[in-house]
């Protein structure tokens, strides 16, 4: 249910990173990563399973928005996920 802005002290521009901002060129990365760099959190931040599916919540819509600027890694072995880097120009 929509909440009235008055409810709310304090409101921040929903900006989001480029990946070109967000991402080293020669490393790839997970998605699990990708969320935690979304919130400036170190790539290895331990994060409660509950924590870390909110910020999976913000990273998969922000792959598929970048998808142009970014390729994908199969995984290396079937326990592992796939990797996300930047497309080389």
């Amino acid at each position: 249910m929509p909440v009235p802005k008055a409810e709310f002290e304090t409101f921040h521009p929903a900006t989001f990173y480029r990946p070109d901002e967000l991402l080293e060129l020669d490393q790839m990365y997970t998605v699990y990563e990708i969320a935690r760099l979304l919130q400036e959190l170190d790539p290895d931040a331990e994060l409660d399973p509950e924590s870390e599916g909110v910020l999976l919540d913000w990273a998969i819509p922000w792959i598929m928005v970048n998808a142009d600027e970014l390729l994908v890694a199969e995984p290396r072995a079937d326990d592992e996920p796939g990797f996300y880097g930047l497309a080389e120009e």
